[in-house]
């Protein structure tokens, strides 16, 4: 199961993140997602657009032009497309000459909670899938912090990472969470929950509580259920209540994996701020932006370097098996084989 776990694809009929809303500006941005180069921009009204990034004159790519209005011009010729793909503009064209029958390929892109969704598979089956989408991006009562991950490594491996709660020693001061058991996973054709109890050193049960993802001296042990759910292709996690995490993952290709780790601090226990002015409240929601950037950044480097030794490793010794005893992991490499179309060796336990 090792080698075709390691090189299986993704299922393209799902929606995809490919960037945050605020990397997207007046100049339109190159993406990789599975293998397939795409630029993303936004028209003259701000809506965003994706093609296919290869100007089909010579192949270039699109990303670096510029957005013309509603169009978008190659920086090689200034050949310039709608955004359904269709070549509209040839700046040299002469008189007798008429446009090229050339086409490249739209694709459905939307922007939800902060982040650009792409819809890399068959277009006619977009509308009948939705995102994940991140409800508390600009709900009032949660405090956001983004880290973005770039890994050598598969996607698989990474996923492997967030759905298994056994590591946690690994992060030292970073350490959000020790002591996790297993107590039940329940998994379907497009999805897979695993639930853990564990020990978490955070409470946000009080205004001054905030100050513990900055002051290690002040975090205690305490009891909380901590549940990881990977729903195809994205992955999510809650902490007790005070904590919720989403990873949005963009897969590269075989050997490369980008995800946004997006963490949010819930305020809910705070009742009194809820009553105050939306305006206050939105103040304070923006000021702690990015309050977990240390934790949520030294959570990923370390996690990293881990994914990327394994992943070295199969590319060394392709034959040699691994020994897993986490059953939340068989259930995970299970849900990626079959969304990839492969089936699982039935013999694999």
């Amino acid at each position: 199961m090792s080698r075709a776990l390691r090189s299986c694809g993704i299922d393209l009929n799902h929606w995809y993140v490919v960037a945050r809303s605020s990397e997207l500006k007046e100049q339109p941005l190159g993406v990789v997602l599975w293998h397939q180069p795409i630029v993303i921009y936004r028209d003259c009204d701000a809506k965003i657009h994706a093609l296919e990034d290869r100007c089909p004159h010579r192949l270039v790519k699109l990303s670096h032009g510029r957005v013309i209005g509603d169009r978008l011009e190659c920086a090689y010729h200034g050949w310039r497309f709608s955004f359904a793909g269709e070549c509209v503009e040839v700046p040299y064209l002469e008189a007798k000459q008429k446009l090229p029958n050339c086409r490249i390929r739209a694709l459905p892109v939307q922007e939800l909670d902060g982040f650009i969704w792409l819809f890399p598979g068959d277009t006619r089956l977009a509308h009948l899938q939705f995102p994940l989408g991140v409800p508390e991006w600009e709900h009032l009562n949660y405090i956001g912090t983004v880290s973005v991950i770039n890994c050598a490594a598969h996607y698989s491996y990474l996923i492997e990472n967030l759905m298994d709660m056994y590591h946690g020693h690994l992060h030292n001061h970073y350490q959000a969470w020790t002591g996790a058991v297993l107590k039940e996973i329940c998994e379907d054709t497009h999805r897979v929950d695993a639930l853990y109890q564990a020990e978490s050193y955070y409470r946000i049960d009080k205004i001054w509580s905030i100050s513990q993802l900055f002051f290690p001296t002040l975090r205690r042990l305490h009891s909380e259920p901590l549940k990881v759910s990977y729903i195809y292709p994205h992955w999510v996690s809650t902490l007790g209540e005070d904590f919720k995490i989403y990873c949005l993952l963009c897969p590269v290709n075989q050997l490369a994996t980008k995800a946004y780790l997006v963490h949010f601090t819930s305020l809910n226990a705070f009742k009194r701020l809820h009553k105050l002015p939306v305006a206050f409240r939105q103040f304070v929601k923006n000021s702690l932006f990015g309050s977990a950037q240390k934790l949520l950044d030294g959570l990923v480097s370390q996690d990293v370097q881990m994914i990327e030794e394994e992943q070295q490793a199969h590319l060394d010794c392709p034959e040699q098996q691994s020994y897993e005893l986490n059953r939340a992991l068989v259930s995970v490499r299970r849900l990626i084989l079959n969304q990839a179309g492969r089936e699982l060796d039935k013999n694999d336990t």
